[in-house]
């Protein structure tokens, strides 16, 4: 008899302690399974990409279309607009000849475009620092970005020659003036509750400008070098309007001169090409360096629209 109760109670006591164990953690092999379900695939990341581009392509397509049609039933004389055909088999025929004067234009945009960003972020820095660099220099630089480039640059090809400095030095006061004032829009629009909090911490300027200032700035200062960038094309086909002997500006004017409309419109295209690419490029740092500002997000209305 005493065996048969201590028989059942150690049954009654044994669902207790099966009740009181705790869950075992899930395995080590769920856990990749469950991120990998969370991250979005490559197939949903194509058709993200695809539903962003398609309204581009399709104007492209259209205009495209338009122009083939204009040229088809001569709506235009074929020396003023010529066929896609007849520019493309310009381009196929000059290629050797366009992609070396293309990368002339191209490196001169992009010297011109970074030392463009650096003077003008550090211009930027020490307007928003020094009232006094401020009253003095913003009026210079306004007064500056009012002359028309086209009026400057036969004294600078005087000045430095026929060679790409006075190229670069074109594509830099034209994207200059965008970098400046987007810039000091950008390190003044940070929280004044923020850079309070940071000097009553003890923070130093720059570890404020590092931490806070700078960072708090990068959204509009990007907006102002996807400009500028653009414009730096602008300014190295100006420069190179001016005097030069290579350079997409340089084939333009051959191509105007002797009235060869397939030429020109392919010299379009690759000066169109550089600023678009570029234009590209500063959009991708752009998402490398803010993924965290509202307008890199993907769940807003307007990229709904």
């Amino acid at each position: 008899m005493h065996h048969e109760v201590n028989g059942t109670a150690r049954e009654l006591e044994a669902p207790r302690v099966q009740e009181a164990r705790p869950t075992a953690p899930p395995s080590r092999r769920s856990r990749p399974v469950e991120r990998a379900a969370g991250s979005p695939s490559v197939g949903s990341r194509a058709l993200a990409l695809l539903s962003e581009s398609w309204r581009p392509v399709a104007v492209l397509l259209a205009l495209f279309a338009a122009w083939w049609f204009v040229a088809w039933r001569e709506l235009v004389p074929a020396y003023l607009v010529p066929s896609p055909g007849a520019v493309a088999q310009t381009m196929v025929a000059e290629w050797p000849m366009l992609l070396e004067h293309t990368w002339v234009t191209t490196l001169e945009t992009i010297v011109g475009f970074v030392l463009a960003a650096v003077i003008g972020v550090a211009t930027a820095v020490l307007l928003v620092y020094s009232r006094t660099a401020e009253k003095s220099l913003y009026p210079l630089i306004l007064f500056a970005q009012v002359i028309p480039k086209i009026a400057i640059a036969p004294i600078l090809v005087v000045w430095f020659g026929f060679g790409m400095t006075p190229k670069i030095i074109l594509a830099v006061l034209i994207a200059f003036f965008p970098v400046v004032v987007s810039a000091v829009a950008g390190l003044r629009s940070v929280d004044p509750e923020l850079l309070e909090m940071s000097a009553t911490m003890g923070a130093s300027r720059w570890k404020t400008f590092r931490k806070i200032r700078f960072p708090g700035s990068l959204p509009q200062l990007m907006s102002g070098l996807k400009v500028a960038v653009t414009l730096a094309v602008v300014g190295a086909v100006v420069g190179e309007f001016v005097g030069a002997d290579r350079g997409l500006g340089y084939v333009l004017l051959l191509a105007s001169g002797n009235l060869d409309a397939p030429l020109l419109f392919a010299d379009l295209i690759l000066m169109s090409l550089i600023g678009v690419v570029l234009f590209v490029l500063v959009e991708v740092l752009e998402r490398l360096l803010i993924p965290w500002h509202a307008s890199r997000r993907g769940n807003l209305a307007l990229a709904t629209v």
